[in-house]
């Protein structure tokens, strides 16, 4: 039997805000930093990309303007952020700005929302029976609001049941993203159940997104609590 050259599989992570996809492993050299940006009452930053491999790495980087509906993130793309260069190659120890820049001032009341889309490019001539490791980062930006409002987030918290399955949903009313992570649900008698210990997602203003609870957290009953972590702050929230 013939073994083909390459092996594919992609794998997702989320870490801190950061999605990564990885063909097979975390192998390759190409790192970013930092891993989010939030632009207040300037109109451009940067993203440092560095490859920390041995080999030369090429890479695409593209914005999308970031919404969510039905529950699910939308990407779309950006015509008021823009970034340069759009494509690079990097020699090994070698690192690259990436340039973020608003067009125009903004004068928006509620936070924008956008993601930074990098992609490893795959060798143009890679070598035989060799594994091919291509990475792909989703970075988050943020546009905090044009006003004297300090930016904040607004949630309210419930359990829907979908057919067979149990939902943890939550809503954003304020004008400013929630990162959510390290939930734990905590009963009448202070029993506590985790639900995720790292990152678990981010409601955009306005917005509503649904998480599958696995059976062993089903039983969440109305009078708990949830411990959780909002933008790196921990609070709790009645159910």
């Amino acid at each position: 039997m013939r073994i083909k050259p390459f092996l594919r599989r992609a794998v997702w992570l989320c870490l801190s805000g950061i999605c990564v996809s990885t063909n097979m492993a975390l192998a390759s050299g190409l790192q970013v930093s930092p891993v989010s940006l939030t632009l207040k009452d300037k109109n451009a930053d940067g993203i440092w990309l560095s490859n920390e491999g041995d080999n030369e790495i090429n890479a695409q980087v593209r914005v999308f303007q970031w919404s969510q509906s039905n529950f699910k993130d939308n990407l779309t793309a950006s015509r008021d952020l823009v970034i340069s260069p759009p494509m690079l190659t990097l020699r090994p120890g070698q690192r690259q700005l990436i340039r973020v820049i608003r067009l125009g001032n903004p004068t928006n009341s509620v936070e924008e929302s956008y993601r930074l889309s990098v992609n490893e490019l795959p060798q143009a001539t890679p070598k035989a029976n060799k594994l091919e490791f291509v990475l792909h980062y989703s970075l988050p930006i943020f546009i905090q609001p044009k006003n004297s409002v300090p930016p904040e987030a607004k949630l309210s918290w419930g359990v829907k049941r979908v057919g067979n399955d149990n939902f943890l949903e939550v809503s954003n009313q304020g004008n400013s993203h929630a990162q959510l992570s390290g939930v734990t649900y905590i009963n009448k008698q202070g029993a506590r159940r985790e639900i995720t210990p790292g990152l678990l997602g981010y409601v955009l203003p306005g917005s509503t997104m649904r998480w599958i609870l696995a059976p062993t957290t089903t039983r969440i009953d109305a009078g708990g609590k949830l411990e959780v972590m909002i933008n790196g702050q921990k609070a709790v929230h009645d159910l």
